[in-house]
C-alpha cells in the first residue's frame, strides 16, 4: 500500500516521512485473545443460569422454594415472591456480568485494526478517525509472528505489575498487535530493524562507561 492509498488525515500526519511499509490491519487483536474471551463469558453465563434454573424449577412445578437468607430458612412461592428479590437480583447480577463479556468478546472479534504505516522514526496507527503513535524505542524488540493467522505482537517496554501471592510481582509488558496483514516477514523485518536502530539501552551503556 503507497501513500495515496491511506486516509487524506493520515497523510497530512505522515507528511514527508518515507514509508518502509503500510497495511490494513484486518483485525484489532488476534482471534485466539476473542475467544478466550468468549469462552470465559459462556462459562460465567453458564454458572448462574444452573442456579437460576435450580432455584426456580420448584415454582414452575407449583412447588415451594426453601433456601437460607442470613442463615434464616426462608420460604417462597408463587404467592409469596418476595423473599426472593434479593437472590434474583443477585444472579441477575451474575448474568449480566457474563453478557456484558460476551458483547464485548464479539465486539473485539469484529473489530478492525485499521492502517499501520512505519517510517523511519515511528509507528503510527489510524482506526476510525483516530490516530495513535509509537516510536520505535517504545518497543523492546521482542517480537512474535504467527505467518497461519497472519499475526505480529509486538512487545512494549511499558506495561503494569501483576502481585503474586507466593512470589515477587511480576511485570507484564503491552502487546501491540498488528493482525490479519500480508505480507509479516517484510513488515516485521523493518520493525525489526528499527527497533534496533532507536534501542536507547547502548546509549545508556556507553553513557554509563563514559563516566
Amino acid at each position: 500500500m503507497n501513500k495515496s492509498q491511506l486516509p487524506k488525515d493520515l497523510q497530512t500526519i505522515i507528511g514527508n516521512e518515507e514509508l518502509d511499509f503500510a497495511v490494513y490491519a484486518k483485525r484489532n487483536q488476534p482471534k485466539a485473545l476473542s475467544y478466550g474471551i468468549i469462552l470465559f463469558a459462556l462459562f460465567w453465563l453458564a454458572l448462574p443460569s444452573i442456579g437460576a434454573y435450580a432455584f426456580f424449577s420448584p415454582l414452575f412445578k407449583g412447588e415451594e422454594v426453601h433456601f437460607e437468607s442470613n442463615d434464616i430458612p426462608t420460604t417462597a412461592s408463587l404467592d409469596n415472591l418476595e423473599p426472593m428479590i434479593v437472590p434474583s437480583l443477585l444472579l441477575l447480577l451474575f448474568m449480566a456480568i457474563g453478557l456484558g463479556m460476551l458483547v464485548w468478546g464479539i465486539i473485539m472479534l469484529t473489530k478492525k485494526g485499521g492502517f499501520f504505516v512505519g517510517t523511519e522514526t515511528r509507528l503510527i496507527n489510524y482506526r476510525n478517525g483516530t490516530i495513535k503513535y509509537f516510536d520505535w524505542e517504545q518497543f523492546t524488540g521482542n517480537t512474535e509472528l504467527n505467518i497461519n493467522k497472519k499475526n505480529i505482537s509486538l512487545e512494549m517496554r511499558r506495561g503494569k505489575m501483576r502481585s503474586k501471592k507466593n512470589g515477587p510481582d511480576k511485570f507484564i509488558p503491552e502487546i501491540l498487535h498488528i493482525s490479519g496483514v500480508e505480507n509479516l516477514l517484510k513488515i516485521e523485518r523493518f520493525c525489526r530493524q528499527r527497533i534496533k536502530e532507536n534501542d536507547p539501552t547502548p546509549t545508556l551503556n556507553s553513557e554509563a562507561n563514559s563516566n
